[in-house]
């Protein structure tokens, strides 16, 4: 069974995105209930569907498959509830890790977010300068409620 574990953390600079290659994203919801998401991902030239169950701790299960991209942004267009999260990925190395930085544009902005994707739960790993507070276990964060409630939406405590 496919199971993805990461962590995410909000991002407190811009001292990562230095010679970082990045990708636009843009991402729908067929279904965003409580429990399994489906989601359609179109990157650049080329489109994703998603099912992923219900977030566990760190992990969650996950299948994903690759669509005609013509399919995934025809899947975007008409049926993904809207509106869509657009976002630019930058992939980060940062001792000997990946990081995937999204920096949310539109309804999202200004939110920047950075994901590990780690081999187990217990994998140590080295936290980059430019991280701030940890967001793992808060639904806000994920995705699919963004597209629900966009970031500008939110109401910030002062």
């Amino acid at each position: 069974m496919p199971v993805e574990i990461e962590r995410k953390f909000l991002v407190k600079d811009d001292s990562w995105q230095e010679n970082a290659p990045r990708k636009l994203y843009y991402q729908g919801y067929l279904d965003r209930r409580n429990g399994p998401t489906v989601r359609v991902r179109r990157i650049e030239d080329r489109a994703f569907l998603t099912i992923k169950g219900a977030a566990k701790g760190f992990a969650c299960m996950e299948y994903e498959y690759e669509i005609p991209v013509t399919e995934g942004q025809e899947l975007l267009d008409s049926l993904c509830q809207q509106p869509l999260i657009e976002k630019y990925r930058y992939l980060v190395n940062f001792a000997g890790m990946i990081w995937e930085v999204d920096f949310f544009l539109n309804e999202n902005n200004p939110l920047v977010v950075a994901e590990i994707e780690l081999e187990s739960v217990e994998q140590q790993f080295e936290k980059p300068p430019w991280l701030g507070e940890e967001v793992t276990g808060d639904f806000r964060y994920s995705n699919s409620f963004l597209s629900a409630a966009p970031y500008s939406t939110w109401k910030m405590e002062v």
